[in-house]
């Protein structure tokens, strides 16, 4: 398999490191980033006591919106019939928020909407002429003022003697966006799939942050940039626990990512195929 690459996200190469990290593997590693770790910290420290409260039940989730809480086993990976074992949360920013938690959570996601504006500027800035002039318009207008783009909070329970013997915590699936940004999980499990068709693990530092490539980046570069699979493996301790965030950023619903769909009808096709809708 090509090497995940480990860019800084001050350096003058950011862009060109960054494409070619994703063009030859899907995935990237930002460090030097402007995010606080300390946030990240204080963020995770709420939510792991917010999956520990019944009030969490208070927002249960709406299916046509799509936001607020999803409980264990809601949610299966695309062509599989095993639920993952996992409970989570949905924010937008027309949506639902906890009033346990602090703000905190929405300084983060103002902070990605920041950092994907600059990482698709540049990925637009260095695809190739015959890739970007299928482009409907540079990438990162593609999410100005997007009402879909969404943080997804996860909690990935201590596993039980009772759960499916082929249920993971996220089976192999592909993310549904543009790019995703995932600030290092509270623990290991993330694997992404080789070319080569062998499961790699993804180990950060918890002041990294992943970037990969989802399916709307591979529809509209025809391609190019492959929306890589990746799940999260079950740990050999049962009974830890394991937090997760990524920042799911999604072109907006009018937006053409080829002759074939708009974000809006992609999305919604998608949605199906993994039983939320």
């Amino acid at each position: 398999m090509n090497k995940i690459l480990t860019i800084d996200y001050q350096s003058s190469d950011l862009g060109k490191k960054l494409t070619t990290s994703l063009r030859n593997t899907g995935f990237a590693v930002i460090k030097n980033h402007p995010i606080s770790h300390n946030l990240i910290d204080s963020i995770y420290t709420e939510w792991k006591d917010f999956f520990s409260n019944d009030a969490k039940k208070n927002y249960q989730f709406d299916l046509v919106k799509q936001d607020g809480f999803f409980p264990y086993l809601s949610e299966n990976a695309k062509d599989s019939n095993v639920k993952d074992l996992k409970e989570f949360f949905h924010i937008y920013d027309w949506g639902r928020y906890p009033k346990e938690l602090s703000n905190n959570t929405n300084l983060l996601i103002s902070e990605f909407k920041k950092m994907a504006d600059k990482l698709l500027s540049e990925i637009n800035f260095h695809s190739p002429n015959d890739i970007k002039k299928e482009y409907s318009m540079p990438l990162n207008e593609m999410i100005k003022n997007s009402s879909t783009n969404l943080l997804r909070v996860i909690h990935y329970p201590p596993l039980n003697d009772n759960i499916d013997p082929l249920a993971i915590r996220a089976g192999a699936h592909e993310d549904i966006n543009l790019i995703t940004l995932l600030v290092a999980g509270s623990e290991p499990g993330l694997q992404v799939l080789s070319q080569d068709g062998k499961w790699v693990d993804v180990s950060t530092s918890s002041d990294y942050i992943v970037v990969n490539i989802g399916d709307m980046l591979q529809e509209c570069s025809g391609g190019y940039f492959p929306s890589t699979t990746h799940r999260v493996v079950n740990p050999s301790d049962k009974n830890m626990s394991r937090y997760s965030m990524p920042f799911f950023v999604h072109a907006r619903d009018e937006v053409m990512l080829s002759k074939k769909y708009t974000a809006k009808s992609y999305l919604e096709e998608r949605l199906k195929e993994i039983g939320l809708k």
